[in-house]
């Protein structure tokens, strides 16, 4: 699910409808179900992945925060950094340094054996979600957080659906703490909330989408287009698509949380 598509124009409006009509202890259950059928729209089979990784994180947050020295989290640690930055590898990095170290092996003439390479589809905000959970339990090893003890907590700052796909990458201290409170509905807060997401829609959709129908074929086959000016160009447009991809998203994800009362970095 986009946040420019229709079924989010109809998904989002629903989520802040409910936030306010649920008693507040109803909310964070509320938004995590919604963050996961989010996540699922993509492909229902990764929100296992996502699960797999906020179980893996609680347990290793909560051991470390019952004990009181580096050294005896340290294991702990390790569980979590192998199971995420393993995951991250495996799916995004494998192909890349297999195709490297064959290529390597093969130009200094080395034997080696050809392995296949992995059919794997990209799981969506896999960096993000990984990276976000990663500095969670980094701050937790540290002690400059004390583990969350509520699981349903902690899987909401893991998988909430404003930041999970395109970020921003949330620190547990600065999010944690809000999903915490109770927040009313404040009309000048929600007001600009949606102003703010409206601008981000506005750099995705006129700004970058209407030139990528002239930056793509230029840099999709640049050998049929050697002019030099043209060249120049597209170049610049390309500057300005790739900003109004990356902030307008940006803005919309920073947006939706303010609806409901939380700040987003």
């Amino acid at each position: 699910m986009l946040f420019n598509s229709l079924h989010f124009l109809v998904f989002f409006p629903v989520v802040v409808g409910l936030y306010y009509g649920l008693p507040p202890r109803w909310r964070g259950p509320m938004l995590l179900l919604a963050s996961y059928y989010f996540y699922m729209s993509w492909r229902a089979a990764y929100a296992l992945l996502l699960l797999a990784t906020t179980l893996v994180d609680y347990y290793s947050g909560y051991r470390m925060s019952q004990l009181p020295t580096k050294p005896e989290r340290r294991p702990y640690l390790y569980l979590s950094l192998v199971s995420n930055l393993g995951t991250l590898f495996i799916f995004k990095y494998f192909n890349f340094f297999r195709d490297a170290t064959l290529q390597l092996a093969g130009a200094l003439h080395l034997p080696h054996a050809s392995w296949p390479a992995l059919e794997l589809l990209l799981p969506v905000g896999v960096s993000f979600y990984t990276f976000q959970s990663v500095g969670y339990i980094i701050d937790v090893y540290q002690g400059r957080l004390e583990g969350e003890q509520n699981f349903g907590r902690f899987a909401l700052f893991v998988a909430f659906f404003p930041q999970l796909v395109a970020g921003p990458i949330e620190r547990g201290g600065h999010m944690l703490p809000q999903y915490r409170r109770i927040h009313r509905f404040d009309y000048q807060r929600v007001v600009s909330g949606l102003r703010l997401m409206a601008w981000g829609l506005f750099k995705k959709v006129v700004v970058a989408d209407r030139l990528a129908p002239f930056v793509n074929p230029v840099f999709n086959n640049p050998q049929q287009h050697p002019e030099g000016p043209l060249l120049v160009l597209a170049t610049l447009a390309f500057t300005f698509q790739i900003y109004g991809d990356f902030s307008g998203y940006t803005d919309m994800a920073r947006g939706q949380p303010a609806c409901w009362g939380l700040t987003s970095t």
